[in-house]
């Protein structure tokens, strides 16, 4: 343990739970000695290789889970050069076979379907013309799809988040290496159009020397939560055993990659609180008769957790997770420089020097022209139609875009694992009065050298 703080490298949620019911949690670590904990969490190699996998062209592709956002992505895909969708697996044959109609009536041989249950996974990802696999399922299957597909010789793609454990993060670090195949965590908030823009101006310098951002999820999904399909079907069982930020990449990814996380910085430790559970409780009493099942449900997640995150050189983040409570949207956004600032929800900026008036904020837009994302104005009109603005379009393009040209894609899955650790991270650091947690460093020492991300076109 360093000073008092956790270190997350030596302990995993199992062994939090036994020294809570041992102890108590409030009291798990006051001077206690933890040297009888299992260590459980992975190691791979001491000297990780960067990699960049040969063009790919065309990317054949295989999909697990066309729900909602797996039919989103199916539709931009075929709309993308160079992509054959090659097979659907989903347990749902109806959306399976969906997807299989939005294939072939986008000019394409009809792909295969796979719904011979959860594990029907294992047999598409045996076959032998697939690329890359995506995965848009529930979170729990997320790392053993993503696993399975690097095993078989594919690169692998998932909705967010890419893991919910320390042990899970450390299991794609580990596979991505050994197999040499990516493991990429979509995020595509990173895609966002006012997100790519202030990328841009950070790395122009209008901000000067970046030294604080503030961002979260924030987003009433009670509704969602509770309904009868969907993610109405496993999300809210999330809410009954854990307590922390369970959604923290929307938000994170984009300040992650304007402060350079895994490419000159580094996450070091955070420290993170929860509010009292009230808002599912709440709803489940306004919204279902008192003999309902869902009325006899428990929670124990925070309806606001607040996460405070501390850089290796010394930069401040402010995280935020809030979903259930009635509330408009937001995901926060702000940076914060030597020169300026700018914050999202509405957008607005401030730069010393330049903007109009002393000390007031002025719209973001005025910067536009001047500074919009090279990406966003080569395939902003491509965009035009698809999901969250455009955004999803944008990630699935610049990942076909990177496969065929054999470049490395924007995200990796150093990104992937540093910004989910922060699930259990913070459950942790909650259960234990807001010690300080200490991230793993995904990279070991890789981070000090790697370029930041530059600013991409298409």
């Amino acid at each position: 343990m360093k000073n008092s703080s956790l270190n997350s490298e030596d302990y995993s949620r199992r062994d939090f739970v036994k020294l809570g019911a041992a102890a108590g949690l409030g009291a798990a670590f006051g001077g206690m000695i933890l040297s009888g904990c299992s260590t459980s969490t992975r190691h791979p190699s001491a000297t990780p290789v960067e990699f960049i996998s040969p063009k790919i062209d065309p990317v054949r592709m295989g999909f697990v889970g066309v729900g909602g956002m797996g039919t989103a992505h199916v539709r931009n895909f075929v709309r993308i050069d160079g992509v054959e969708i090659k097979a659907v697996c989903d347990i749902v044959e109806d959306h399976a076979k969906r997807s299989q109609k939005i294939v072939s009536d986008s000019g394409q041989p009809e792909p295969e379907i796979y719904t011979l249950g959860e594990f029907d996974f294992k047999r598409m990802c045996e076959r032998d013309d697939i690329d890359l696999v995506f995965t848009a399922t529930p979170w729990k299957w997320h790392v053993p799809i993503c696993v399975e597909a690097m095993n078989t010789g594919k690169h692998a793609a998932t909705e967010v988040p890419a893991a919910v454990t320390i042990d899970e993060c450390w299991q794609l670090v580990e596979t991505s290496e050994n197999t040499q195949k990516y493991c990429i965590m979509m995020e595509n908030c990173c895609y966002g159009r006012r997100e790519m823009m202030l990328l841009n101006m950070v790395r122009k310098g209008l901000f000067g020397e970046l030294v604080h951002g503030e961002c979260g999820y924030l987003h009433d999904l009670r509704g969602v939560k509770f309904a009868d399909s969907g993610e109405g079907l496993w999300r809210r069982e999330h809410s009954k055993t854990r307590d922390g930020n369970l959604y923290p990449t929307h938000g994170l990814g984009p300040v992650a990659q304007r402060m350079n996380i895994n490419r000159g910085d580094l996450f070091e430790y955070l420290v993170s609180m929860s509010s009292p559970s009230k808002g599912l409780q709440e709803y489940a009493a306004a919204n279902f008769p008192a003999d309902h099942p869902k009325r006899k449900e428990t929670y124990i997640l925070g309806d606001v957790n607040v996460s405070l995150i501390k850089t290796v050189s010394g930069k401040t983040i402010t995280l935020y997770h809030d979903c259930n409570l009635p509330r408009p949207y937001s995901r926060g956004d702000l940076i914060q420089g030597t020169k300026g600032i700018a914050h999202g929800y509405p957008d607005r900026i401030y730069i010393e020097g330049v903007s109009e008036n002393s000390h007031q904020w002025e719209a973001l837009d005025k910067y536009r022209e001047q500074f919009e994302h090279p990406l966003w104005t080569e395939q902003g009109e491509a965009a035009r139609g698809a999901g969250h603005g455009g955004m999803d379009y944008i990630e699935d393009y610049r990942l076909i875009y990177s496969l065929r040209n054999g470049e490395q894609p924007d995200m990796d899955v150093y990104d992937a694992a540093a910004w989910s650790v922060v699930s259990e991270l913070s459950e942790i650091s909650v259960a234990n009065k807001s010690k300080a947690v200490e991230f793993p460093d995904f990279t070991r020492g890789l981070w000090k050298t790697r370029e930041p991300l530059g600013i991409v076109g298409g």
